[in-house]
This record gives C-alpha cells, structure tokens and sequence, in this order.
C-alpha cells in the first residue's frame, strides 16, 4: 500500500515521527508521501524524505489557506526544491472557499501560479478543493493535457463532481472520510461510482482518522498504519476485494508518481 498523503511535518508526530514511519512499513506499507503545504513545510517534508528515500518522498506547494503568506519569491524556493527527485508533485495546492483564510482572489491567483508551474517542470499536481469546484476545476482545464497528472488529494466531492474528474483523467484521493457514517454518505455515494483505475488512498494523517477501527484506538492521531480501513471500506463499496483495491490504487500511485 502507498499512501499519498500524510502530513508528516504535523507537530503531533514530534514525538515519535521515525517511530510512525516504522510502524506503518510493518503495517504493509511500502511507501508514504508526506504532504507539502507551505514553503517552509515543503523544505521539512523534503528534508525527511531525504533522510529516508527508500520509503518517503514529498510534495512541494501551497495550500490555499496560506495564499494570503506567500512571499515574493515563493515559486523560485518551489522551483529549487523541485529539482530534488524526491519531491513528486506540486502541491497540496488549489481552492478552499469553505474557510476563506486567504482571500478568494489570492487563492486563485497562487493556485494559477502553482498549476503553471506544474506544467513548466513536468510534474504532477497534488490538489485540493472544498467549496469551490466549479473554480477549481477552470483553472485546471486549460492544463490538463499539460501536466503528467493530476491527483484531487482527500476528496470530499460528490458523485458528478467526481465523474467530472474522472471524465478529465483527475485521480481521485480517497481518505478516511469515507469511513465516516455521520458525513462521509455523500462521499460514499461517489466512490460507488469511480473506476479503480482513477483511485488512490491516503490517510491525511494526523487528521481523518477512520471511524471503522475496532477496537477504536485511544489518541485520536491518525497514521499511516491505519490505511488499510480504507481500502477495506472502499472494497465494501465496490464489492471487490480488498487486495484488488490496494492492488490497483499501489499501481496508481507508482504510475502517476514515478516510486
């Protein structure tokens, strides 16, 4: 199993991050992307993923809640940091008009900046979008068949925004939010619909823990450890077996970024 996304950097695994890393590669891990969401956070995740390269790699971009911050020369630090083969994607990048803690104008203008960029360097784009797809997804467009790929990280959409994804070749990032009975239904109800050859999955650890585990654990921290519970409820889903889904989302996920 791959999981594409985890917030490694987060200061809830200060205490016991390598421990965290262990744990999930004997928990059938093979590989973790540890997400980048600011410039500073970028230079983390890469600096982890140096000093383990076997088993992490990183992203590098800006989220949307921090478009409001960035500095004049952001792109160029984005730049450099992705010449490192360890830093597969740009991004977690893209729109959150749900919170608004950047102005609307400025998350698009950032996020513009960081698909352009994707598309200079020829590397994927990590993305992300609450509220705010029909913006989003103009943006992309344009950029579609000039990027490697695109990956929609922790999805939350429902099922036409979903098959409008698919139907522009986005990889769709499924978290444990679809493990979620209180307001993972809407999600659920999409993932019925997505073909396995657009699915990843990621925990977004620390947060997103699945609500499936039993018994359920006693800190609320998601890790990586815990991604099987979702490839176990999107096999429930899709009634297919498990080891298909993890089969086919590990085979995604080398695909789109080179592991």
């Amino acid at each position: 199993m791959i999981d594409i996304g985890v917030n490694l950097t987060s200061t809830r695994f200060d205490k016991d991050r390598e421990e965290v890393v262990a744990t999930a590669l004997s928990s059938g891990l093979s590989h973790l992307m540890i997400t980048g969401t600011t410039v500073a956070e970028s230079e983390q995740a890469l600096a982890l993923a140096n000093a383990n390269n076997k088993f992490l790699s990183a992203t590098a971009g800006v989220h949307p809640h921090y478009a409001d911050h960035v500095a004049p020369d952001y792109l160029d630090v984005l730049t450099e940091l992705a010449q490192s083969p360890q830093v597969k994607a740009i991004g977690e990048c893209g729109l959150d008009f749900n919170r608004n803690f950047s102005a609307p104008a400025q998350q698009v203008n950032v996020f513009r900046e960081q698909v352009q960029l994707a598309s200079r360097l020829a590397l994927p784009l990590f993305l992300h979008q609450r509220d705010a797809f029909e913006d989003w997804l103009a943006i992309l467009k344009p950029y579609i068949d000039q990027v490697p790929a695109m990956v929609a990280h922790c999805f939350t959409g429902n099922e036409q925004e979903l098959i409008q994804c698919v139907e522009n070749g986005i990889y769709i990032g499924i978290t444990g939010w679809v493990c979620d009975e209180r307001r993972g239904a809407e999600l659920q109800t999409a993932v019925r619909a997505l073909p396995l050859e657009y699915l990843m999955i990621e925990t977004d650890a620390p947060y997103l823990t699945p609500r499936t585990i039993r018994p359920r654990p006693k800190s609320s921290r998601n890790e990586p450890k815990y991604l099987r519970y979702v490839a176990e409820q999107i096999a429930e889903l899709k009634q297919v077996d498990v080891d298909e889904v993890i089969a086919i989302s590990t085979a995604n996920a080398k695909k789109v970024f080179s592991l």
